[in-house]
């Protein structure tokens, strides 16, 4: 006679969905909260340089791109409104030196290259690629840590955003590989 052996659940030992209070006077806690504060300007100021940015560009579509996402910056602002109001904490900003440091960038970018050149589009693709890269590492790891923290209303929140962010990045490729880079390849 064959003898079984029991075997887990898969799930048996999966956290407790929910805060169990613990958290919110957590250093943990306070660090997410502090990292949320640094993306929440990072996103204040990028909603003022996407326009500067839509403005320099040579390509409609390119400057298409930046209008659109200029209103779903906003929303993130708006988004990451709701996480602060969730947690309980006040939505306040705190300077994002990596932020600063890439939007510096594109201003340099916009400042080094001619007007009207695919060179130039070819390079504030760049920088708006680096700003996503960057959001998309942000977004994903608070996303991790409000799902430790058994914050998932938080987490389904930043999981839309960061989906959001890889769009826009993916968006900015296809028009790189579509027609920018070899016009820019040409001037």
């Amino acid at each position: 006679m064959a003898t079984t052996k029991s075997v887990p659940a898969k799930n048996a030992t999966k956290k407790p969905s929910g805060n169990t209070g613990k958290m919110k006077d957590s250093e943990f806690h306070e660090f997410f909260v502090d990292e949320l504060k640094d993306i929440y300007w990072a996103e204040k100021h990028l909603v003022k340089a996407l326009p500067k940015m839509q403005k320099a560009a040579t390509s409609e579509k390119l400057a298409a791109a930046f209008e659109k996402h200029t209103k779903e910056t906003q929303k993130h602002i708006e988004t990451l409104e709701q996480v602060f109001e969730q947690l309980g904490e006040k939505a306040v900003a705190k300077k994002c030196d990596a932020m600063q440091g890439l939007l510096d960038e594109a201003d340099s970018i916009i400042s080094d290259t001619e007007k009207d050149t695919f060179t130039r589009d070819a390079g504030l693709i760049l920088a708006a690629q680096k700003v996503e890269h960057y959001e998309i590492a942000t977004y994903g790891t608070l996303r991790t840590f409000a799902e430790t923290m058994g914050h998932d209303d938080v987490a389904s929140l930043l999981q839309k955003t960061l989906d959001n962010e890889k769009d826009t990045d993916e968006a900015l490729t296809g028009i790189a590989g579509g027609f920018v880079n070899d016009k820019a390849a040409q001037e």
